[in-house]
């Protein structure tokens, strides 16, 4: 028998000055980075939010807290596989992952195979159980006004019971 588990995260930062911004860790250049204690990686941090929330083990902020110096401009993808290690130790692994990137601008699609592609190295699994899809808000909101990205993940996580 399988035990499945259902997580889902999300994460929002605001555009600051900069010329590139940093999306499942992938860098890409852009008018504007993001502000953030950490490297700003929207994508991986919703993506950490929703391993942590399929078990229960809380959220991100407090396993990096924005007030610990430690992470302060932390490479996320460091802290996707200390979370990746945490749900492996409970036994289980990564089943899928589904990603929903909003923003206007930069445009996606030019490096999705990039982002999917170092996902799936730091979750130690294949291609094609890492989906991004990238949308825009037609112009309304926060992310619609140009002001910031927003990132929703969901992942589906098992162990086989014994």
């Amino acid at each position: 028998m399988l035990d499945i588990r259902i997580g889902q995260g999300i994460d929002v930062h605001a555009f600051e000055t900069g010329s590139f911004v940093t999306l499942a860790g992938v860098k890409i250049e852009h008018t504007h980075g993001l502000k953030a204690h950490s490297d700003g990686d929207v994508v991986l941090h919703a993506l950490s939010d929703a391993l942590l929330g399929a078990l229960a083990l809380g959220d991100i902020g407090q396993h990096f807290p924005d007030t610990d110096e430690n992470y302060k401009g932390a490479d996320s993808r460091v802290l996707l596989r200390h979370v990746y290690g945490l749900i492996k130790k409970q036994g289980f692994e990564l089943i899928n992952a589904d990603i929903t990137v909003a923003c206007e601008r930069p445009k996606l699609a030019p490096h999705n195979l990039a982002m999917r592609s170092t996902i799936a190295a730091d979750l130690e699994t294949t291609l094609d159980r890492i989906s991004i899809k990238a949308t825009t808000t037609e112009q309304l909101g926060f992310t619609g006004r140009k002001e910031g990205i927003l990132a929703s993940a969901v992942v589906l996580l098992g162990r086989n019971k014994a």
